[in-house]
């Protein structure tokens, strides 16, 4: 099975996350550093539509401007199009399978996917 994780190496949970990954039997992972290389607001929206969330669920809001910038109150579009430009506000992990999209807080929620 493939698995895609939109990873921040500095993360203790994206680490984790990435962990249970590679230490599943048979499981292909790509790793997307995403504050080098941050998804298109039209994959986030995949891939938030895919884990049954809102953009707005999938704020980062710990260490950024995201609140005194309203996002969490914006509409979709708002919150994607910031995400894109600032991929910083995105909270990770993200992870993508055959089986679906989750955002990984807790780590746990990737064995949904698996």
């Amino acid at each position: 099975m493939k698995a895609t994780i939109w990873h921040n190496p500095k993360c203790g949970t994206s680490r984790k996350t990435l962990a249970i990954l590679e230490e599943t039997p048979g499981m292909d992972v790509e790793v997307i550093e995403y504050l080098k290389t941050p998804p298109t607001a039209e994959k986030l929206a995949q891939l938030y539509k895919d884990a049954g969330i809102t953009p707005q669920q999938g704020l980062r809001m710990r260490g950024t401007d995201a609140e005194e910038r309203d996002l969490p109150s914006a509409d979709d579009a708002t919150v994607l199009a910031a995400m894109a430009a600032e991929p910083i506000l995105i909270e990770r992990p993200l992870v993508e399978t055959g089986k679906g999209a989750r955002l990984c807080r807790p780590m746990e929620k990737v064995h949904e996917i698996l």
